[in-house]
Parts: C-alpha cells; sequence; structure tokens
C-alpha cells in the first residue's frame, strides 16, 4: 500500500508512497489457533448493551504477514493470505504455496484471495519474480487444488502500488484491484489512461472463456481506446475494497499520495464507469493540471502524517448480528496509525473511534457477516463486543 510513506512513520523519510512492509517484524509466527478461539465465541455470544461504541480484536490465530482474507461456500474455514506466499487456512492448513514464485518487495507478494460463489474455484492475486501482476486460478475441492492457470497477467513498471484485492460481487463477476503503476504522482498518467488496466478496477467473467469473457455490459466495451475490463478507473492504489452483502453498495479505499487517504462508494445497480480522480486529484484537492468531466467525490477523507496516519484499509458494512450497535456502520482504520473506526452508512461524518490493531493490513467478513482484522504483525483478530 505505501513503500516509503511507511517509512515516513518510522525512518522520516520520505519519497514515495508505498507499501506495507517497513514495519515488518522479522521472525513471524507460524499459524496457530489461539485458545481464545472458543473461550471469546462463547463470551461474545450475548452481547450487552452497555458496550456499544467499542470494540475488541480477538486473536484467534497467528500467521505470518497475513493480507487479506475470504471465505468458501459451506466451508466454516477462514483462508488466509500470507504475503509471504503462502494460502492458509484458520486451522493452519496450506493450502497453495507461492512462497518460491512470489517477488518480496514492500508492496508484493501474494496479495489477494477469492472463491468463486460456487466454492469450486479458488483465485489468487500475486506478483511474480518480476514484480509483474498475475491472478490465477485453481480447481479446489476443499482439498486439494489443482488444475492451475493464469487468468490475467499485467506488467507492473514499478515495484509499488499493485493493489491486490479481489472479490466476487453480487452479480457473481470478479473484480479486481490494480494501482496505478507506482512510482510517486502516477508518472505514466495510468489513473485517467482507459487504455491501460493499471490504475483501476476490473470486472471480468473469469469462467466465462479462456483466459476469461468481459462482461457485455461493462461500461467500456466496444469504446474505442479502451479496455473493456475496465469497471472504475482515477485510482491510485485501491489496496481494499469491499460489497455490502446486504446492500451491494461497493467500498473502495484508495491510499493517497502526500496529503490526503480515501474512501469512495459506489451505489449498488451502478452501471460502473466511474471516475474518481486521480492523478488530477487526491481526495477532494487538485492535485495535477487537467480536466476531466463528472470526477466522482470520496466519502471520507482523512489527512495524511497527522497521528502517524499513512494508509487506508477499507473494511466491510457490518451486517452480522452480535453486536447489534455495529449494524450498518462500515468499518476502516489506517495501517500505520493502527486506529479503527466505525461509520454510520448514512452519516459517515458520525465516524468514531472503536479500537486499535497494530499494523492493520485487512479486514474479513465470515458467512454470518461477522468480521475480522488481520495484522501484518501476524494476529488474525475477531471482531467482538467489547
Amino acid at each position: 500500500m505505501r513503500a516509503v510513506r511507511l517509512v515516513v512513520a518510522v525512518f522520516s523519510f520520505a519519497l514515495l508512497p508505498g507499501a506495507l512492509l517497513a514495519c515488518t517484524p522479522a521472525a513471524p509466527a507460524p499459524v496457530t489457533p489461539s485458545a481464545a478461539q472458543s473461550s471469546a465465541s462463547s463470551e461474545a455470544a450475548t452481547p450487552s448493551p452497555s458496550s456499544s461504541g467499542k470494540l475488541r480484536f480477538t486473536e484467534i490465530a497467528t500467521l505470518e504477514q497475513p493480507v487479506a482474507m475470504a471465505v468458501r461456500k459451506d466451508d466454516d474455514r477462514l483462508y488466509v493470505a500470507e504475503q509471504t506466499g503462502r494460502l492458509r487456512t484458520s486451522d493452519g492448513a496450506t493450502v497453495i504455496d507461492l512462497s518460491r514464485e512470489v517477488s518480496t518487495g514492500n508492496e508484493q507478494g501474494l496479495l489477494g484471495v477469492a472463491f468463486h460463489p460456487s466454492g469450486r474455484w479458488l483465485y489468487l492475486d500475486w506478483t511474480d519474480a518480476r514484480g509483474d501482476t498475475h491472478v490465477t486460478e485453481w480447481a479446489y475441492d476443499g482439498s486439494k487444488a489443482t488444475a492451475r492457470r493464469d487468468v490475467l497477467k499485467v506488467d507492473q513498471p514499478y515495484a509499488n502500488h499493485n493493489g491486490g484485492q479481489l472479490a466476487f460481487g453480487p452479480d457473481g463477476h470478479l473484480y479486481i484491484a490494480l494501482g496505478d503503476g507506482g512510482s510517486g504522482g502516477d508518472p505514466e498518467g495510468n489513473g485517467q489512461d482507459l487504455g491501460t488496466l493499471l490504475g483501476k478496477i476490473l470486472r471480468i467473467d473469469p469462467r466465462g472463456d479462456e483466459p476469461y469473457a468481459v462482461p457485455r455490459d461493462n461500461p467500456f466495451v466496444g469504446k474505442s481506446g479502451a479496455r473493456p475490463e475496465i469497471w472504475a478507473y482515477g485510482l491510485r492504489n485501491p489496496w481494499r475494497f469491499t460489497f455490502d452483502r446486504e446492500s451491494g453498495d461497493l467500498w473502495i479505499g484508495d491510499v493517497g499520495q502526500n496529503a490526503w487517504e480515501e474512501v469512495d462508494r459506489e451505489p449498488a445497480g451502478s452501471k460502473g464507469g466511474a471516475n474518481y480522480g486521480w492523478n488530477l486529484r487526491e481526495g477532494r484537492r487538485p492535485f495535477r493540471d487537467g480536466e476531466a468531466a463528472d470526477l466522482v467525490e470520496p466519502v471520507i477523507v482523512y489527512p495524511l502524517q497527522e497521528g502517524g496516519n499513512c494508509s487506508v484499509i477499507a473494511g466491510h458494512v457490518y451486517r452480522g448480528t452480535k453486536i447489534p450497535w455495529l449494524r450498518g456502520h462500515f468499518l476502516y482504520g489506517d495501517f500505520c496509525a493502527g486506529w479503527v473506526k466505525a461509520a454510520p452508512v448514512d452519516d459517515l461524518d458520525a465516524a468514531a473511534g472503536v479500537g486499535e490493531v497494530e499494523q492493520l493490513s485487512s479486514f474479513g467478513e465470515g458467512p454470518d457477516g461477522e468480521l475480522y482484522a488481520l495484522s501484518l504483525g501476524g494476529p488474525l483478530y475477531r471482531v467482538d463486543p467489547a
């Protein structure tokens, strides 16, 4: 997410915004499910009204640099992507090991995971030894991953801003986040260039054709000079995005350059094609000269460096049951500062701090709508009432 921005917080040295690993512990622990996994779940079963406004983050496993999480249909395990290259389960099994293939730069490695809605295929987003992005598919029966094939490969001009989020939307299509290609300030102008996949969120059908099909209702299908895979553009480094399981709204956390972090929101039913402004704009402020029509304003912005802020981590809208006061709140946080906030979706200005997670790298959502938080330092946390 922010390679050198993160270094700002640690070493007061700033050139390019970037990644997570500048704060990575030297010797991460292996996956070890915690005893708290069973004890805390019963403790949290009956939420108390007096606990509203704060959350508890209960460690349930320890992994090696966890950065993304997914769940599979009719499977009660949590699947966690470790940036070092392994896809592991919350009970300690290794499903796929790419550790000998992934690049290991600050914003590189295994970055995203998603399961096909049927549960029959899984998808990983990762960078190879050259630093280029792959979206790779495996057939998966719950125990073995077989029939590997690359769905998409994208050349990366620089080592940072790789995005990496994968998620199937309510429409059953695969959405893929790609950063602007890296360096600082988007020197190649990729964010506003519809002729490249960089700086975009893509929408494809990975099972519709070889290597994939483009949905016919994608916004740029048939438009000269535009890549038809593009769903949204004008993004710098959309490290994490999520779909609201109830409304279908899309929430995008786009990591900023020098001054502002932002969250964007795309309402359910959108026809796509939204331009979120980068690199003409950072947050709500102009960044570079140029004009474009109908830029979509972010719904949340906050300043960089203030209080140690460095990289926005977009979470989920809570739709679970065990924390009644949190229902309908959007959860998000900051990697360096460690704070986590909850904002009512109909009043985002009312966001309030609800807890802290050191080196927050991602959030996850269980099949029941309950939430999880990941720390690059190793812990996988379950979100409980305080």
